[in-house]
């Protein structure tokens, strides 16, 4: 019921019924109806800086208590919520921490709330969001899978069969690259630890060691350990059998670098992760709506907000498309919490729902993550036998769905299988977009993007085989999150999605003649790099579209491989579609969104965040003495000032396009200008060059 229809209601009411009346509109007012019993201010902290005329900030840190019915229908899609532990009212309580920066004085706030998903923990409010005046920025714990010292994090229950007794099920630890003699290990997914307790049984384990294996499923030599050789123990300071412990394990005689060791077993006491996805929606709605929690404890925010997004990068952004596919958006009152939505190189949709489930969110080998719906238009998943589906489904059935701006680049195409949200898994058409989503595609960038600088000269690491790769996504990234905060608030359009798609012919397979791959001398192609998607088989208790339910089967099987698409290349080896940084845009060499391990037991395989760098030769002579195809630095840009003279106008042309802020231009420039690659002066052949790049 609105407020228009209360107060044009023609009945009247009868004396004996408006003390009725005044309850009833108490708890529409939302104070009683507010899932956030109680917040708690634990400080209070002055922010130094300029925030212009929004004046002094703040910082208030503090915890809001909670609780939901676990049969309404806004909670019901949570695994395990029947079996959470209760409150002795029948609810299930959380407890989440949160923190605010917010102008001293409300009067000077812009009306727009700021929301920072919290990765791992870790986190700000004001986060990876651009400087905005006036704005309110809010974090929020919810994963509760975290360590108890965690800033950003939530108390959820634990799960129990009706009679108290403790649910059981099956976790898989995998560990590589101990160090040579180590005997103990904390049971963990590539150094992630799995948050549950053994059941100590060791007829229900499986310990085997890996040979090697590959990301398309296949495995080498696998040798099972006899279970006399290993015991869920700590041996770092007892010799073996060691002390009992149900979250390590301890080999006899030490662990072997040279194998994956990989660890079926039986756990006890799952978490209720999902109630943190509640917990979320709750205290974002408690900020943006209430007046007050249920004691009567001030909402510091109260009447000031107009609007709220909420941007999620990496895991977070993978929290943000479960929070809105499992219908999180809608609160308990059928409210809209966030208008919209930025998730920043997010490949997947995470696991939160699952019972025992591990938050590792990088989608190794066996890591749920990739089986749910990827898309946000309605699309047939032909491949894998699944019905037509969306991650808007549930939004749009209760019209609560918020924009959605897709940030993403290269990595999240060879390591993170984020093609498959561009095209169908049958590899032969594009998945349309829907009117209110934007994508956004940066090229040639690692995961989250590179540290920027004009540089020339590669940076190296020895872990991979090719240099570090400096592409930015910052400033592209932060001029496309203003943009997102004038469609919302003004209704301003964004500018306009770029991404590869098979229809251009920019989206193609993952092969270098098909790509355009130049000719690189001792360098491995792009050939196969990307990762492809596994169809894995959890067993039946698993809601694969949902990303929800119980695994059953550990490792799972893997009944096919889907072939992810990669971009095109030009004659220079660096990615055509999407909005490239200025510096890709401009390029000094090849960016890549691939690389390969050069040592660990991973050798040679791809790592799911790692792009690379391969500068070009300085000249003409030193590339065709060496093979290169690729267009030297003097063919492209003569000398310095004809590097200049198109990094400007690129640099102009981004600005006016909304895919670079004019301020982060003039720094760019200046730190190009300051950071000379060619000579300044040189042959009438070079400064021809560089006066056609300035025409």
């Amino acid at each position: 019921m609105s407020a228009n229809s209360i107060s044009n209601c023609k009945k009247r009411v009868l004396p004996g019924s408006i003390l009725a009346l005044g309850v009833a509109m108490f708890l529409w007012s939302g104070v009683a109806w507010a899932k956030v019993t109680a917040i708690t201010i634990t400080s209070t902290t002055p922010l130094t800086g300029d925030y212009g005329t929004a004046g002094s900030y703040e910082l208030i840190r503090g915890t809001a208590d909670g609780e939901i019915d676990p049969s309404d229908s806004h909670n019901t899609i949570i695994t395990d919520i029947d079996l959470a532990v209760k409150n002795p009212n029948g609810k299930v309580g959380y407890t989440a921490t949160f923190a605010i920066a917010k102008p001293v004085d409300m009067s000077k706030a812009s009306g727009v709330l700021f929301y920072e998903t919290s990765n791992r923990g870790s986190g700000n409010p004001m986060g990876g969001w651009p400087y905005l005046t006036g704005g309110v920025y809010l974090l929020s714990g919810w994963q509760g899978d975290l360590p108890t010292n965690s800033v950003n994090r939530v108390t959820v229950p634990i799960a129990k069969n009706p009679d108290g007794s403790s649910i059981k099920g099956v976790a898989l630890a995998r560990m590589t690259d101990m160090t040579k003699g180590t005997t103990t290990q904390t049971l963990n997914i590539y150094t992630r630890n799995i948050p549950y307790d053994s059941s100590m049984d060791k007829t229900k384990a499986t310990l085997r060691k890996k040979v090697w294996e590959t990301r398309a499923g296949e495995n080498g030599p696998i040798v099972e350990v006899p279970a006399t050789d290993w015991e869920f123990a700590d041996c770092s300071t007892v010799p073996f059998p060691g002390t009992a412990d149900p979250r390590k394990l301890c080999v006899k005689g030490g662990y072997d670098p040279m194998y994956l060791y990989e660890m079926s077993y039986e756990v006890k006491d799952p978490y209720v992760l999902g109630v943190g996805m509640a917990a979320w929606r709750d205290v974002s709605s408690f900020f943006r709506y209430e007046t007050a929690d249920s004691k009567g404890t001030a909402n510091p925010l109260s009447g000031r907000i107009t609007h709220a997004l909420a941007e999620g990068v990496s895991q977070a952004g993978w929290a943000i498309k479960t929070f809105v596919q499992l219908g999180f958006n809608q609160d308990e009152n059928n409210r809209v919490v966030y208008d919209a939505v930025n998730t920043h190189i997010a490949g997947a949709v995470l696991p939160i729902n699952v019972r025992f489930a591990v938050l590792s969110g990088g989608l190794s080998m066996y890591e749920p993550g990739s089986e749910a719906v990827q898309w946000w238009a309605k699309a047939q998943d032909i491949a894998r036998g699944r019905e037509k589906a969306s991650l808007y489904d549930r939004c749009r059935a209760s019209d609560t769905c918020p924009k959605v701006v897709e940030t993403f680049g290269s990595a999240e195409l060879y390591g993170r299988v984020l093609s498959f949200m561009l095209h169908d898994t049958s590899d032969e058409k594009d998945i349309p977009l829907r009117k209110n989503i934007r994508f956004y595609y940066f090229p040639g960038t690692s995961h989250g993007g590179g540290g920027g600088g004009f540089t020339h000269k590669p940076s190296t690491s020895s872990s991979y085989v090719l240099a570090t790769n400096p592409n930015p996504e910052t400033q592209t990234l932060q001029a496309l999150q203003a943009a997102m905060v004038d469609w919302v608030v003004s209704g301003t359009e964004m500018p306009a999605s770029k991404y590869p798609t098979i229809s251009s012919g920019e989206l193609v397979r993952n092969r270098a003649k098909a790509m355009g791959w130049p000719k690189i001398p001792d360098v491995p192609t792009p050939t196969c790099r990307a990762i492809g998607l596994l169809d894995y088989d959890y067993g039946s208790s698993f809601n694969y579209n949902d990303l929800s339910g119980v695994i059953t089967n550990q490792p799972p099987e893997v009944k096919q491989v889907l072939t992810a698409l990669v971009p095109r290349v030009d004659k220079s080896g660096n990615e055509t579609a999407g909005v490239p940084s200025l510096l890709h845009k401009v390029p000094l060499g090849t960016y890549t969104g691939w690389n390969m391990y050069a040592s660990t037991w991973f050798k040679d395989q791809v790592p799911g965040l790692v792009g690379g760098y391969i500068p070009f030769a300085k000249t003409k002579e030193e590339r065709l003495v060496s093979g290169d195809s690729r267009p030297s630095l003097q063919e492209l840009y003569g000398l310095h000032s004809g590097y200049m003279c198109k990094l400007r106008k690129a640099a102009a042309k981004m600005v006016k396009q909304r895919y670079l802020r004019q301020a982060d231009a003039d720094k760019l420039i200046a730190q190009a200008d300051a950071t000379p690659n060619l000579p300044l002066t040189g042959t009438t052949q070079e400064q021809k060059i560089a006066n056609k790049c300035c025409k």
